[in-house]
This record gives structure tokens, C-alpha cells and sequence, in this order.
């Protein structure tokens, strides 16, 4: 036995999903103290040649890091925690009659602007899920809500909105009758049927409705890009809220494309096998502007829901120069079972951040909030050796199944290299108190700031606060 196997088989008892087999008995008689305190690890150390090997993760703990394991690369990551610097929250006035001023649902920074002040948005406006006779309907309470960019600034412990930036196009919405646009869904076709607040009578669609869940800016020509989970789609969009273009997916209908609102169908055909209501949750753009890369909340429904509990979710990166795909990423999500009662399908990607060509940041989360929250994590993921996927695992000539149907084993077993990742927040440990952690950035390098979507209160109407909680913690080193 080397040292070398020795040590791998130490980090993975703690930290890998595999267990290896120990081949020297543990040394439970050991006692340990941390700065005069005794502590117990979770596993007991080994002894080997009269040297003690103490788990990875009991020492990471005992250091005050993160620990994370890449199984492929056989390396153990260790992070700094942040220390939380602000804590901000909204005070606005009421939308309509329990329902709440909404924002959260994006963040982003843009360069020369105050630390203190971002951009934000809200999803598609108030909507909720009314069950009539056994069947779900989606219900929008305020049918003409206009979708909305924010900038928003920090302040004396307050979000405060310094402009307002509704979505609009060049010509005529045939809903609202003005430019304003709405987040009704666009297409009777194939997106869900939008229904009046009782849930009795159908609404008008609208083909330019958004459900905006990412934004990113691109210093290259001033424009904002949004990520819509409607097609899902691309979305530019001038400073002064006008939409400029939309890229979709190959075979989206042609009805779709107006001259209010041109559109490209450059994404990948696979793409519109989306889970609705789990479509393109991230955007985000490299600081040069050559780049954006694009994360999907969930799996694709690749052939069907059967899938839905599939770990691999996928990342495309775009030439901003051809607005065409070059890259695409198979993400492993955490695995739900080293978590208590946690599905799956319930973890998704809620946002990104673009440090660079290379390093992404991704939030990822479960749907639990407060004391039932489990995963609400920032991880800085390295997609430098990570396998470029693009259009290999989209049907199953590849590999007899799909990306979405290949188990981690199987897609270890195809050679496909995914991103390594990395903490570097555990909002959990820091009881963030909110579900939807949907809207990150990054200043300076380490300054990392996270903010929830409220959905506009529809689950807690009755509540004084607005719900809207955005911190900022400050990395002890820099993310380049």
C-alpha cells in the first residue's frame, strides 16, 4: 500500500461519495482540543507508522474551512469562510392587496459603478396555483404587471430603488396596448394556460412575456442580457428597458419572431424539452464581453419526466460575437441523499456569476427555508478541464441514453470531465432565513452579495415584511 492510496482512501471516508476500504484499525483512544476545547471527529484517526491521519473534513472543520471533494481529479479543495459585513432589507409599499413589492429574482454589478449599487429584477409578477377539480392552474392576479429592471442601492441597513426600468418593445403589445410588455407565458402551444386571480376564466398569452430570472450586463456595447424561462430564452435589452433581440432554441415557432422583436433560434433544439417553470435561471457574461454563459434550473425533460431526478444539469456558453453556442457543460448537482427527506428534482441552480472564461460562480439550493433549509450554497466551479459536451448527449446515438438519463457513474464511465467546484459561502451555517436565494454578484473580487426573490408574498400574504433580504460577506481572499 503507498502513502499516496492511503491518503486518497482517508479523504474519501469523509468527503467522497465512495467509501474505500481501511486497511489499519482506528485509534478511537485519541483525544483532540481545539484552542483548549475538547472535540470529537466524526471519524476517528489512524495511525500509520507512527503517524496520525486525521479525516479531511474533521480537520477542515477544525480549521474553520470549507472542505470540498472532486472524485475524478482526486483533490481535496479547501476554502475560507466569509464573514457576513451587511445585512439589507426592503421596505416598499404593497403591489394590490396581499401582494407584496417583488425584486431578488437577478443581481448584477456593473464596473464604475458605486460598490453599494445593483441592478435586480423580479420574475413574470404575482402568479399562484389554484387547484381546481384535481388539476393545477396558474393564476396572475395582476394580468398587466410589467416585468421590471431596478437599480437599487444599499444603505444604512435598507434596499433602497433609485430607478425603475420597466421591459418594453418597439411597437405595440397586444395585451397592454402600449410598448409595456407583461410576463403572461407566450405560446398556447407548448407554456402553461394563464389563468384570471378567481382561476375561472382564461387570459390573454403575450409573445413578448417574460419570466426574467437572470441579468447580466455587457461592457462591450452597454446592452443588459436577461435569461428568460418561458422558451427558454436570451434576452437583450437597451439600458433604457427596450428589447432589442431574443435568442431561442433550434424549432421554437416562427410566430415568435416580429419585427418588434427580432429572434434567433441559435440554442440547441434540446433546449425546449425544458421542465416549465425550470427553464433558464442564469446568465452572465465575461468582464472582457466575449463570453456569456447561460445554466439551466433543473434537468431537461430529456426524452421525459422520468429524468427529473437527474443530478446533471447543463451550462452553454455563447460567442457574444455570433451569439451562437461554442461550449456546453454537464453540472453535477450535490446528491440529495447525504441530505434528510430532500428530493433530488429539488435542488436546482438559482444563479451565476461570470468571474471569468474559466470560473463560474453557482448558487445552488434546495426549496427548504429557515431551520428546514439544508443546501444554500455558493460554489466557484473551474471549468478548464471540463469536457466540452456540445450536441454529443442530446439524443442517445452517443451513448444509448441521453445526457439526463446517464447516472454519475455513467457519465464518469463516457469520460466526461465536469467542473470542479468549490465553497465559498454556506448561507445555511449563517440562517439565511429565506427559500429562494436567486440573485448573487461579486464586487471587487470578494465581496459577495446574495439576495432572495419574495415570489411577492402569494405564500405568506399576511406578513408586515416585504421578505426581501439581501447580505453581503466579505472573502478573505480574491476571486480573479
Amino acid at each position: 500500500m503507498t502513502k499516496k492510496w492511503f491518503i486518497a482512501a482517508i479523504t474519501a471516508l469523509t468527503v467522497g461519495s465512495a467509501l474505500l476500504p481501511s486497511v489499519h484499525a482506528a485509534s478511537p483512544e485519541v483525544q483532540y482540543s481545539a484552542n483548549g476545547q475538547a472535540f470529537t471527529p466524526s471519524t476517528a484517526a489512524i495511525e500509520e507508522q507512527g503517524r496520525l491521519f486525521l479525516p479531511v473534513r474533521d480537520l477542515a472543520n477544525l480549521l474553520g474551512k470549507y472542505v470540498d471533494w472532486d472524485d475524478v481529479s482526486k483533490m481535496a479543495l479547501f476554502s475560507d469562510k466569509p464573514k457576513l459585513t451587511g445585512t439589507y432589507t426592503l421596505h416598499q409599499k404593497d403591489l394590490a392587496e396581499n401582494i407584496k413589492f417583488g425584486i431578488g429574482s437577478s443581481l448584477t454589478h456593473i464596473p464604475g459603478d458605486p460598490d453599494n449599487v445593483f441592478y435586480t429584477t423580479a420574475d413574470r409578477g404575482p402568479n399562484g396555483e389554484v387547484d381546481v377539480n384535481g388539476t393545477t392552474r396558474r393564476t396572475f392576479p395582476l394580468p398587466n404587471y410589467t416585468p421590471t429592471i431596478y437599480k437599487i442601492q444599499l444603505e444604512q441597513g435598507q434596499i433602497n430603488i433609485l430607478d425603475t426600468i420597466p421591459l418594453k418593445i418597439n411597437g405595440k403589445d397586444p395585451v397592454t396596448g402600449t410598448n409595456l410588455i407583461t410576463g403572461l407565458p407566450n405560446l398556447k402551444s407548448r407554456d402553461e394556460v394563464p389563468y384570471d386571480k378567481a382561476a375561472e376564466k382564461v387570459i390573454s398569452y403575450d409573445p413578448y412575456g417574460l419570466d426574467v430570472e437572470g441579468l447580466t450586463y455587457n461592457p462591450q456595447d452597454d446592452t443588459f442580457w436577461i435569461s428568460d424561462e418561458y422558451g427558454p430564452y436570451l434576452v437583450q435589452v437597451k439600458r433604457d428597458g427596450t428589447m432589442l433581440q431574443r435568442i431561442a432554441p433550434k424549432g421554437i415557432s416562427a410566430e415568435l419572431n416580429t419585427a418588434a422583436l427580432p429572434l434567433k433560434d441559435n440554442l440547441p433544439a434540446v433546449y425546449l424539452t425544458r421542465r416549465q417553470n425550470r427553464g433558464a435561471e442564469a446568465v452572465g457574461i465575461t468582464p472582457d464581453g466575449k463570453w456569456m454563459f447561460m445554466a439551466m434550473q433543473s434537468p431537461l425533460r430529456n426524452p421525459d419526466k422520468s429524468v427529473d431526478n437527474s443530478r446533471t444539469l447543463r451550462i452553454l456558453k455563447i460567442d457574444l460575437s455570433t451569439l451562437k453556442p461554442v461550449a456546453e457543460y454537464a453540472y453535477i448537482t450535490e446528491d440529495a441523499n447525504q441530505y434528510k427527506d430532500l428530493k433530488q428534482s429539488d435542488i436546482v441552480i438559482s444563479d451565476m456569476f461570470v468571474v471569468n472564461e474559466n470560473t463560474l460562480l453557482i448558487d445552488e439550493r434546495d426549496k427548504n427555508a429557515g431551520d428546514a433549509a439544508q443546501l444554500k450554497k455558493i460554489f466557484s466551479i473551474d471549468l478548464k478541464n471540463a469536457t466540452n459536451i456540445l450536441g454529443q448527449y442530446d439524443d442517445t446515438a452517443k451513448a444509448g441514453k441521453t445526457l439526463e438519463q446517464l447516472s454519475l457513474n455513467e457519465v464518469r464511465q463516457a469520460g466526461i470531465q465536469t467542473p470542479v467546484k468549490r465553497t465559498v459561502l454556506d448561507a445555511v451555517e449563517f440562517k439565511y432565513p429565506n427559500e429562494k436565494i436567486e440573485g448573487i454578484s461579486l464586487v471587487n473580487g470578494h465581496t459577495l452579495v446574495i439576495v432572495n426573490d419574495n415570489d411577492f408574498g402569494v405564500t405568506d400574504p399576511d406578513s408586515k415584511e416585504n421578505g426581501t433580504d439581501l447580505w453581503t460577506f466579505e472573502l478573505p481572499y480574491n476571486i480573479k
